[in-house]
């Protein structure tokens, strides 16, 4: 029996994964006659039928759903491989597949990405932005690499590094009384609405964290789905809110009715960092790629300063 090969493999998990061979062959970057007669010279070798072909789609028979399974892992026995030879290579080269959160990527990714296409011109860097959960399982799964979001992730299996500490702030109504403040503590929180955004965001989760420290009984909460329509609605008087530091400056603009005010210490921070697969080989390369994003996560934080200080009420 001629064994399969690694790119037939590769083109099946597709189809399975999309459930339609014209979709898969993009997936692919392939035509779709080339990735169909593939997938039927595979079915041809191992003598197995793992796709019925319908009007409505792609249906996975018995047989094909355990050499989907078998396969997946095969792919990801042969990604290893490649990492550890590129680990041996020392400098990042080749490509990498790296998940950021929505309230990171935005505000770290346009700066690090400079510094990257400088100091390694041949690396490809492949992003997908999403929610923490989904690209934990992603990366668990072998479809990322690396993600760049906030610690902790405590899952088995992957491996943390943290890179910087990033301050939260308190984004106020340019009118609310705390706006008259140079800054507020914690306490402040507790009776006041909050704007946060909506479930499954790690970064509302942190932002309630901090609020239970401030031992909030106020009035429910308003939710919103980006961090722009979280500060809208802050400057519309629906409440207020917790920012990182190196989401203000992009956020909040001359004419949006919010101001910006630093927590007395200790302030609450959230940990910036990125998480890998434990088995991965390319740890080295990781933490070379952390030294530019937490410069980069700096580089934001420092802009944020200043933008605080030239607030129009900051002091009054």
């Amino acid at each position: 029996m001629a064994h399969p090969t690694v790119q037939q493999l590769r083109y099946a998990v597709a189809v399975a994964d999309t459930r339609h061979f014209g979709r898969a062959a993009r997936a692919c970057f392939v035509s779709q006659p080339a990735l169909s007669a593939q997938i039927r010279d595979l079915e041809t070798r191992l003598r197995l039928q793992l796709f019925e072909r319908t009007s409505r789609g792609v249906l996975i028979t018995e047989a094909g759903t355990e050499v989907i399974d078998r396969a997946r892992r095969i792919l990801r026995e042969v990604d290893d491989l490649c990492e550890a030879a590129a680990g041996v290579a020392g400098d990042l080269s080749g490509s990498l597949r790296l998940g950021v959160i929505s309230t990171i990527a935005p505000y770290v990714l346009p700066h690090s990405i400079g510094l990257i296409r400088d100091a390694y011109p041949d690396f490809d860097l492949y992003l997908r932005e999403d929610r923490t959960d989904p690209l934990i399982a992603q990366l668990q799964a072998g479809e990322l690499d690396l993600l760049l979001l906030a610690l902790p992730v405590a899952r088995p299996g992957i491996e943390e590094l943290a890179l910087y500490a990033e301050p939260f702030l308190l984004a106020i109504p340019e009118t609310h009384a705390l706006a008259r403040r140079r800054s507020c503590d914690v306490s402040a929180l507790a009776d006041e609405r909050l704007v946060l955004l909506e479930e499954g965001h790690c970064l509302r989760d942190q932002a309630l964290a901090v609020c239970d420290l401030a031992g909030r009984d106020g009035p429910a909460e308003v939710q919103g789905t980006s961090l722009p329509t979280v500060v809208q609605m802050v400057g519309i008087g629906l409440g207020i809110t917790l920012l990182p530091a190196g989401t203000v400056e992009r956020n909040v603009h001359p004419g949006a009715h919010v101001v910006v005010r630093p927590l007395q210490p200790p302030a609450p921070t959230r940990t910036v960092g990125l998480a890998y697969r434990s088995s991965s080989a390319r740890v080295a390369e990781y933490r070379r790629l952390g030294d530019l994003f937490r410069a980069a996560g700096h580089e934001s934080m420092k802009h944020t300063s200043s933008h605080i200080d030239s607030s129009p009420a900051f002091g009054s």
